[in-house]
């Protein structure tokens, strides 16, 4: 079925009701305004939750993705995350624990801007909510197989929360599933910073553990495939330009990934 194919959340007028929200680019509009859209992103969350445990991914994808539309864009936010209260449909929207959706009494506090400027109430649920939002998104990619798409919507959630333990989980099995150089170093790095956050009575623990165990002599071979495929290109190009001229040799150059999906290449004046 088409993504568009979602039906309207309610047996009101759902076009009128979206021409009443505020745009959600605007993040300086009145608080009542701001909650309006936080109730309407909720319906279509929910919407989202019963197309997800019917199995339908696309559906709930496009249900999860209209309702993120209707909240605020992200503020621009410093590193300070704290702790994460995990929403229940975000164990794949399987976990049946009661939901505290009390803002005052929840864990979670998004990075604040700044030491004079601390996120208003509002702002905080907003964050949760893109969090939520985005890592359910993740959670359709996942299904779908689409484990880039699972990165990218994963580190979304994980702007708005940087300590949120199932974001973290899911996009660091997409990395493994991705299986190159970078990618299996971002996982390796989510799984460390998991094992920081996670309680040692966790019983992800152990599987953290193992796989960071089975990724230490994968990222090696996949680095050594990578430059050796990478070497050999650039050889064929230095050859094609008579590089040997200069007296340069493969050996000057060493690649590393930066950590987004590509290298930087670095000159060597005397290799090893």
């Amino acid at each position: 079925m088409a993504d568009d194919a979602v039906p309207a959340p309610s047996a009101d007028d759902s076009s009128s009701k979206n021409a009443e929200l505020p745009s959600a680019a605007d993040n300086t509009r009145d608080p009542l305004d701001v909650r309006t859209c936080l109730s309407h992103a909720e319906e279509l969350k929910q919407e989202g939750n019963d197309h997800f445990r019917a199995r339908r991914w696309d559906e709930a994808l496009a249900a999860y993705k209209s309702a993120l539309g209707h909240l605020p864009a992200r503020l621009q936010l410093q590193s300070k995350g704290k702790e994460k209260d995990i929403d229940p449909t975000e164990d794949d929207l399987e976990d049946s624990r009661p939901k505290d959706d009390s803002p005052a009494e929840s864990s979670t506090q998004p990075d604040t801007l700044d030491a004079q400027a601390p996120l208003t109430e509002v702002e905080i649920e907003c964050a949760k909510a893109r969090a939520i939002l985005n890592a359910n998104i993740g959670a359709c990619y996942m299904k779908l197989g689409e484990h880039k798409e699972v990165v990218a919507a994963c580190t979304e959630a994980l702007k708005d929360d940087p300590k949120y333990i199932k974001a973290l989980q899911r996009r660091a099995s997409a990395n493994e599933e991705i299986n190159s150089w970078s990618s299996l170093s971002g996982a390796q790095e989510d799984y460390k910073t998991l094992l920081e956050l996670l309680p040692p009575t966790s019983p992800d623990v152990v599987n953290i553990r193992r796989s960071l165990a089975v990724l230490g002599p994968r990222v090696e071979a996949a680095q050594k495939r990578e430059t050796t495929e990478m070497l050999d290109k650039l050889k064929g190009l230095g050859n094609s330009i008579h590089s040997g001229n200069f007296g340069l040799s493969t050996n000057n150059f060493q690649f590393v990934p930066n950590g987004q999906g590509g290298y930087s290449m670095n000159f060597v004046q005397n290799p090893t």
